[in-house]
This record gives C-alpha cells, structure tokens and sequence, in this order.
C-alpha cells in the first residue's frame, strides 16, 4: 500500500515558521511518526512551492494508480495558501481517481477572512482543520480506513 503525502508553499518551513500557529515539528520528524505508526505504508513525501508541481505529483500518482501493482491509495494534501486560490489544483484533485484528504495544521476558519476560502474541500474525501500536525496522522488513518473497505 502506497500513501503520497504533498505538501504545498512554505510547508518546508514547519518547525520554524511561526510556530505559535503552526507547532515547533518538523516535516522530517511529522514523517518519521507517521511512518513508525505505519510500518506496513508506504509513504511518498513531497513539497514544493511551485503549484504545477503538485499538480503534476498527483496527475502522476493517478497515471501510476492505473498502470503498476503497488498501487497509490491515496493523497494526503497540505496546500498551503494554494488551497485559497488554486482552481487548477482544484481541478487536479476533482479529478483524481485516488482520494485525496485535506490537511490544514492551524484553523483557517479562525484566522484572516481570505483564508474562509477553500477550493479544495468540497473535491476531497476529507478535510481535517486545526488539529495541528496530527491532522496528516488523521489524514493517514482515513485513507487507510477507505482502502480496507
């Protein structure tokens, strides 16, 4: 079983980019958890702050679903501010075979008006906001709970 985890714009800050709002771990030390709890996943991680590449991350996962025999069941997706204004990652995701879950580590809903906002949420599986880094845990949880089914 293969879980891709992608992570968007400025995500390669976590531990010390305001960590009031977003915790003091690391995206190193998120995955080393996750893959402790999870030693039977696969986990594929990924970052970057250009959205094309996300975009092309889950085309490829989608392409690989269909042609290989580990196949990817499904996305966790952290995509930053791009979750506020990317219709094209929106379209990515709506097109997705694979599901993709949702994760925002602070309450967006708390936070600046702009960030109500959310072109994703209504094309993912799931969205889970404001439960801090264990969200991409969550996320994990229920991709492997849709895969069982």
């Amino acid at each position: 079983m293969k879980i891709l985890i992608l992570n968007g714009p400025n995500l390669n800050r976590l531990g010390v980019r305001k960590p009031e709002i977003y915790g003091c771990a690391t995206m190193a030390q998120i995955l080393l958890d996750i893959q402790r709890t999870w030693q039977d996943v696969h986990f594929l991680y990924r970052q970057s702050n250009h959205e094309g590449d996300l975009i092309d991350w889950i085309q490829e996962a989608n392409d690989q679903w269909q042609t290989t025999n580990e196949q990817c069941v499904g996305i966790v997706l952290n995509a930053g501010g791009y979750s506020h204004t990317s219709v094209a990652l929106r379209d990515a995701v709506e097109e997705s075979e694979i599901p993709v879950v949702e994760v925002h580590i602070s309450d967006v809903h708390a936070r600046e008006p702009f960030r109500n906002i959310d072109l994703l949420s209504d094309v993912c599986a799931r969205t889970i906001i404001g439960h801090g880094t264990n969200g991409y845990k969550e996320a994990v949880e229920h991709i492997i709970a849709l895969a069982r089914r």
